[in-house]
């Protein structure tokens, strides 16, 4: 499931010595992409402080101006390490393209290996607890983790704390000058902010996780009301429920470590997780059963927190619980308001909407014969990931877009956001054809092993067939929801649209589960996402950015006929070769092969141009290395 969106906020930045000006903070909330900004416009005098962890031209005034500017002149780079230049990760030209192939090829690498972990994590599982009871059990209790990850991690928390420590920073930047160390550490507003924050986070996230290990039987009884002997779906929850507390530190973490422009450690929990819950499992499943999936997930939450904490404890400290000697309007500008709140209630309701998805399908599919929800779980995993990768391009490009928006430059924004659909689309296309040519091979290479049998393999690629036909809707929906949170007021089109769907999938999937079973409840999610999806398509170009929607919807047009034909190609040569691995590796040459002969075929410009675009974006990525100090 997807979801980081970004946002600019523009707060006016006290300098040191040409008064209050204007910086715009781009407050990046995806996994391990940037956080920056660009430095604020300023007229004649010093220039204006750097944007938050950003980087900034040395001030021309004081020597106290000249001190500050020179220890904002050094920023945190991708991989942690300090690098110097004068261009903020907000800017133009080659500084821009520098920045954004770096921060691609961080958040690739972690991406590419928390996914391949991911997929070990659930081949460790269908190996260990195959498709049935057990694995339902345990599938129910992760949905826990699944809607803290999005609220707690990837949207709610980070839209909330990076704006939070984006301000604190600038403010810090602009009141050192003039003090001592220890006057300039005891009113650091970073510090003020965690003592005013992570204690109350602390609490409210512990007494969340208490109800749910106590109110653990009634959770099930709502997620899945016909499951049969619900006690070891129960004991699950009661472990997965410390997700909760983990969850929500390794949120705040990441967003304090992003905001100072260390993206490594963020980028890196889902390796964590993923390697936690593995080794819980291997190691106790003899003893406890699936149970030791449900701990692995516990372990796995604090492998989180214990990942970034010595990055944050480096780079940001532990503060006072208040700002001692203080007035209260500073002790109040030091922590969230409830203004920011209503900032991001609409991408709280976003996120909610979305991953109701799953509690939807496993509410459905609970009343099933036993291994419904297993075969759609596995099956969504895998089929989804095509869109994961496709979603990369927006998540790191998505600072140009926003901050286009934020400087009204609308012609740009919608340069950048046609780009990005139109790539976007063509991978998860490609990925498309290929996960529904070859669903059979790629289950039974992946998964079939020890307790997961052939007959599951069979049931979890026709659901997965069916699956395919929605991930579409599901890339569009991450790619076109981004640009509507880059605004400066909050906006509730998305979460409208979001919940439109939600309600189609609800009422098309219980009409159609009582008929085709599984493949019902996985026709209802396609229906449902894509009818978001062409909503959000509607409303962009009308409401945000003017997007050339019936160019766009050509555009797509064309390269879904070039996945059919690549899709029926698979279809008709994977079972012509009987050995599922070679059959599976020959079909990542003929879909792609097929994909792009069509789309060259059709005139479909983005198969095309193609090539030119992956020569620039290399070029980005080797002229950056190169010149890496």
């Amino acid at each position: 499931m997807a979801a980081r969106d970004p946002g600019f906020i523009a707060g006016a930045v006290p300098g040191a010595a040409a008064g209050r000006r204007r910086v715009r903070v781009a407050a990046y909330a995806g996994g391990g992409a940037p956080g920056g900004a660009g430095a604020g416009r300023a007229g004649a005098g010093p220039a204006a402080p750097a944007a938050p962890g950003g980087s900034g031209g040395a001030p021309r005034g004081s020597a106290g101006e000249a001190r500050a500017g020179a220890g904002r002149a050094q920023a945190r780079g991708a991989g942690g390490a300090r690098e110097s230049g004068p261009a903020a990760p907000g800017g133009n030209g080659p500084a821009l393209g520098r920045f954004l192939a770096k921060a691609a090829a961080v958040t690739a690498g972690l991406t590419a290996a928390g996914a391949v972990f991911g997929l070990v994590r659930d081949q460790t599982i269908a190996h260990l607890f195959g498709a049935g009871h057990d694995s339902d059990s345990f599938l129910i209790a992760w949905t826990v983790p699944e809607m803290a990850s999005t609220l707690l991690i990837e949207d709610a928390m980070a839209l909330l704390m990076v704006p939070a420590f984006s301000h604190a920073l600038a403010r810090r930047s602009a009141s050192r000058a003039g003090l001592t160390r220890m006057a300039a550490r005891a009113q650091d507003p970073v510090r003020l902010l965690v003592g005013a924050t992570l204690p109350r986070l602390l609490v409210m996230l512990a007494a969340v996780a208490s109800v749910l290990v106590v109110a653990a039987p009634l959770v099930v009884a709502v997620l899945a009301p016909g499951l049969p002997d619900p006690e070891l779906a129960v004991e699950c929850t009661r472990l997965t429920a410390l997700t909760v507390v983990s969850f929500g530190l390794a949120g705040y973490f990441s967003a304090a470590l992003r905001a100072h422009r260390s993206f490594v450690p963020p980028a890196a929990i889902y390796v964590s997780y993923n390697v936690g819950i593995i080794g819980t499992m291997v190691a106790l499943h003899t003893l406890w059963g699936v149970r030791a999936a449900a701990a692995g997930v516990a372990a796995g939450g604090l492998l989180m927190v214990l990942v970034q904490l010595p990055a944050f404890i480096r780079n940001v400290g532990f503060g006072p619980p208040r700002a001692k000697g203080a007035p209260r309007s500073q002790r109040d500008r030091d922590r969230p308001t409830l203004i920011a709140f209503g900032v991001i209630a609409p991408v709280i309701f976003f996120a909610v909407f979305r991953q109701s998805q799953v509690l939807v399908e496993r509410f459905l599919a609970a009343s099933l014969p036993p291994g419904a929800i297993s075969h759609l779980n596995y099956a969504q995993k895998v089929a989804q990931m095509p869109m994961v990768l496709s979603l990369m391009i927006c998540t790191v490009t998505f600072p140009v877009v926003a901050q286009a928006m934020a400087g009204g430059e609308r012609e740009k924004a919608r340069r950048r956001v046609e780009q990005d659909l139109a790539l976007a689309c063509l991978a998860v296309l490609m990925g498309t054809a290929l996960v529904i040519g070859y669903a059979p091979q790629i289950i039974q290479v992946l998964f079939e092993r020890g307790a997961f049998t052939h007959q599951d393999t069979l049931a979890t690629a026709s659901v997965m067939r069916v699956y395919g036909l929605g991930l579409l809707g599901h890339c569009l929906v991450g790619a076109l929801s981004r640009p509507f949170f880059s605004t400066a007021r909050p906006t509730w089109f998305p979460a409208l649209a979001m919940g439109a769907g939600l309600l189609v999938n609800i009422v098309a999937g219980a009409f159609a589960v009582g008929w085709w079973g599984t493949y019902g409840i996985a026709a209802a999610n396609a229906a449902g996402i894509s009818t978001t999806a062409v909503l959000l398509l509607t409303g962009l170009g009308s409401r945000i950015v003017p997007i050339q929607r019936g160019r766009v919807a050509v555009s797509i047009g064309r390269l879904a006929v070039s996945a059919a034909a690549a899709c029926a190609t698979g279809w008709i040569a994977g079972p012509m070769i009987p050995d599922p691995l070679l059959s599976a590796a020959l079909g990542c040459l003929l879909v792609p092969a097929m994909f792009g002969a069509t789309g060259t075929a059709i005139r479909a410009l983005e198969v095309t141009a193609l090539p030119g675009q992956i020569d620039r974006f290399t070029s980005q990525f080797t002229q950056r290395f190169r010149n890496v100090r």
